[in-house]
């Protein structure tokens, strides 16, 4: 273990060195991040996930300097120009910027103006002017003429590409500038010119300009976007004179001949070598900082989304709703295999929309269903409506379901793998259902970048958005933990210490041998080892097994000291899990040892509690507004129910029933100021929305949910529901100030 790691990380993070080298020892030893945190808290001092991840992070990043500081070490080393005090720096720089500008003077090079000028023989003549104590530069650079130099002009202007050169190769001017760039650099956009129509979606980037260490990400990406499309040019610079002042402060030393060939060199180095350099830099600092926002962004809404609540083990009627071709059922047990599909046409005002309610009657008496999942998109309100109007003779709960994904999932390998007799469209109908069923489970088998709730996702880094998403779904299946005798294996693959492979194997030992009775069955699970086994025991459950502890997130490793509670208490472990007044008597310090401390102990007797708790919500019914299902439908001033779809850096999206989604400004997204809408919004969450303005023509709803911005018309209220009670129509009362308002905040969003 490198302790220089250790000390880095420790310091960046804020926490002790003991915890972050036991992490790293962990870690190392093949544990998770899931585990560790869950399991071995009294070893990391409770760190969360999050600082499990950054310490993995960190200890990648530290190892790749380490490597790039090896190989430049060599390279310089061989060149027989490394000394004691280059190496002294090179061993304590841990910013791979601060190495490569320590090795550019190093770095062998391609041709470059400077090395045809040293060609020349005009390098001793570019030592003498760096001098500035010649005041004769033109006389002295006649010594320098040869078959290659023609004229003395010729002999300084190579002289001050040298100089050029060597001022660009400065380590100390390079951080210098750096921090300049830092604090003052300007993000500025042009529009490329003839471009102004075709480009007319970046019309606000066309004359922009703001500075770097304040624009927020998604203004970055749309610009880099933007360029890459071929609509935009982007700058990222300083104030000129001031950069060359501080260039002038380090390398100006005398006021002569020589001292203006040295300001011609700084000039030149300054617009030809540096800032063209530094720019780069800085827009790939300012990528990966916008990357970062944007992947963050992402990756808390779909932790949103994957934790959103569950309708539970029961039996669903989905419909994934169309015109033409109709709607298409499909009929779910409760555990979400398919039972029945066919296609029904509800909006035909015909027989047909007779022959739809029948069979729905039909086979919600028949499968026992208890819930209807509607998708949401085309039609999906217009057929809500339908089925809501149907008496099934019994209550069946009717859900809007999200439907982004469903169609890449209903084409992908997982979905012909599931079902390889039906075509996309009964996939797409089962993936609703499922979504209602358990979202957590359904939504692992599609590319989170298909669930539609990011920003940019197309833009940012591939890699670390992979990386983001894929422990965002790993967490989130170990948090709810998986039902070992239920559970797909693309669920089971995100289960700590398992992957694709052996959660392959658990479903073929099902097939072969039956359900699980016990987690030690596992063991007998080809290629499932100890190592494996201590990783993901604890996050399978089984229900009504052997051991009621099966059923529950206490880990096998820690069943003996339950049981020696038990004992103590004369009863046995299910009595001391149904019954309090029997765990009251427990005194966990009395459990205390070198491998268990009281933050397990407590985690376990919260466990005995509430076995195998869900920690996702409880589903509630919502119902959109009557009558509100196109654009047209909405008028300027109502105040309607919607959900939240979608969370960026610059506000929330709301699904309000109509096709689409209106966005709530960051500004009007509460009455108090903000700095992220994950302050006062969450993904799915219901809301009560004032229409603020309505552009058809763009497919643009701006909404605000400020409660003193447009007043509840009359009519107004909130349509989330645990019983099913109807809430009252929306109307378009106008408000008196309301034309003044928006033309103000017209104003400030442009």
């Amino acid at each position: 273990m490198n302790s220089k790691h250790i000390a880095l990380i420790s310091a960046e993070l804020g926490i002790a060195a003991r915890q972050a080298e036991n992490t790293m020892n962990l870690l190392a030893e093949g544990s998770t991040v899931p585990f560790i945190s869950r399991y071995r808290k009294e070893v990391t001092g409770s760190l969360d996930e999050v600082q499990i991840g950054r310490i993995e992070d960190l200890q990648k990043r530290y190892k790749e300097v380490d490597e790039r500081r090896a190989f430049i070490i060599k390279t310089i080393t061989d060149q027989e120009k490394m000394t004691p005090e280059l190496q002294e720096k090179l061993e304590n720089t841990w910013a791979l910027t601060e190495l490569e500008d320590i090795y550019l003077p190093y770095k062998p090079k391609r041709k470059t103006r400077a090395t045809v000028a040293i060609e020349k023989g005009l390098e001793p003549l570019a030592k003498l002017l760096f001098e500035q104590q010649e005041t004769a530069p033109q006389t002295v650079a006649e010594q320098y003429l040869n078959e290659q130099v023609a004229s003395t002009d010729e002999a300084l202007k190579g002289a001050r590409d040298i100089m050029a050169e060597w001022i660009n190769e400065n380590a100390e001017l390079r951080d210098k500038l750096r921090k300049l760039f830092t604090h003052t650099s300007v993000l500025t956009s042009k529009v490329i010119e003839g471009k102004e129509e075709e480009g007319n979606k970046y019309k606000d980037y066309f004359d922009f300009s703001e500075e770097l260490n304040a624009i927020p990400s998604h203004r970055v990406l749309a610009i880099l976007r933007g360029e890459a499309e071929g609509f935009l040019y982007g700058t990222i610079t300083p104030v000129e004179e001031e950069a060359i002042e501080i260039i002038q402060k380090q390398f100006v030393t005398g006021n002569n001949a020589s001292s203006e060939q040295v300001n011609k060199a700084i000039a030149d180095s300054y617009k030809r070598l540096l800032r063209p350099s530094l720019e780069n830099e800085f827009r790939a600092v300012a990528k990966e900082r916008a990357d970062a926002e944007a992947i963050e962004v992402f990756a808390e809404n779909l932790r949103q989304l994957l934790l959103a609540a569950p309708l539970g083990p029961k039996a669903v009627i989905a419909i994934d709703p169309g015109y033409r071709t109709g709607c298409k059922i499909v009929a779910l047990d409760n555990q979400g295999n398919m039972l029945d599909h066919d296609v029904i046409f509800p909006l035909e005002k015909n027989y047909k929309r007779d022959d739809a309610e029948a069979l729905l009657k039909r086979w919600a008496q028949q499968y026992d269903s208890s819930a209807i999942a509607v998708g949401n998109g085309t039609a999906g309100r217009e057929t809500e409506e339908f089925v809501k109007k149907i008496d099934f003779g019994k209550k069946i709960n009717v859900f809007m379901v999200n439907e982004s994904g469903a169609s890449v999932y209903s084409a992908s390998e997982v979905a012909r793998e599931e079902f390889p007799d039906y075509d996309v469209t009964v996939r797409g109908a089962v993936s609703i259902g499922r979504r209602l069923i358990d979202p957590l489970a359904e939504l692992v088998k599609i590319d989170p970048k298909a669930i539609g709730v990011g920003q940019y996702q197309h833009d940012v880094n591939q890699s670390s958005l992979k990386q983001s998403l894929d422990r965002v779904v790993v967490s989130c299946v170990n948090n709810v933990g998986v039902n070992l005798n239920t559970a797909s294996k693309h669920l089971l693959a995100y289960v700590s210490g398992l992957g694709p492979s052996l959660a392959d194997n658990i479903v073929k030992y099902r097939k072969e041998n039956g359900a699980f009775s016990n987690r030690l069955q596992l063991k007998k699970v080809t290629r499932l080892g100890d190592k494996a086994f201590e990783q993901c025991a604890g996050f399978l459950r089984i229900e009504n097994g052997d051991n009621p502890l099966d059923n529950s997130a206490v880990h096998p490793e820690r069943y003996k000291l339950i049981q020696e509670m038990a004992s103590k208490q004369q009863c046995s472990v299910q009595d001391l899990m149904s019954k309090e007044e029997l765990r009251k008597k427990i005194n966990p310090k009395e459990y205390v040892s070198e491998e268990v401390g009281l933050l397990t102990l407590e985690d376990i007797l919260k466990e005995l509690d509430k076995p195998s708790r869900d920690p996702r919500d409880e589903i509630a019914i919502f119902e959109y507004a009557e009558g509100i299902k196109t654009m047209e439908d909405l008028k300027v001033g109502m105040t309607l129910p919607g959900v939240v779809t979608n969370i960026t850096n610059f506000g929330a999206f709301v699904d309000v029933g109509v096709k689409q989604d209106g966005l709530v400004h960051i500004s009007h997204l509460s009455n108090k100021f903000i700095s992220n809408p994950n302050e006062a919004v969450k993904l799915n969450q219901k809301v009560m929305v004032t229409v603020l303005e309505v552009d058809p023509s763009r497919k643009r709803i701006s909404l605000s949910m400020k409660d003193n911005e447009a007043p509840a018309a009359s009519g107004g209220q909130r349509r989330e529901r645990k019983e099913g009670k109807p809430g009252g129509k929306p109307s378009a009362a106008p408000l008196n100030d309301f034309q003044a308002k928006l033309m103000e905040l017209k104003k400030k969003f442009n």
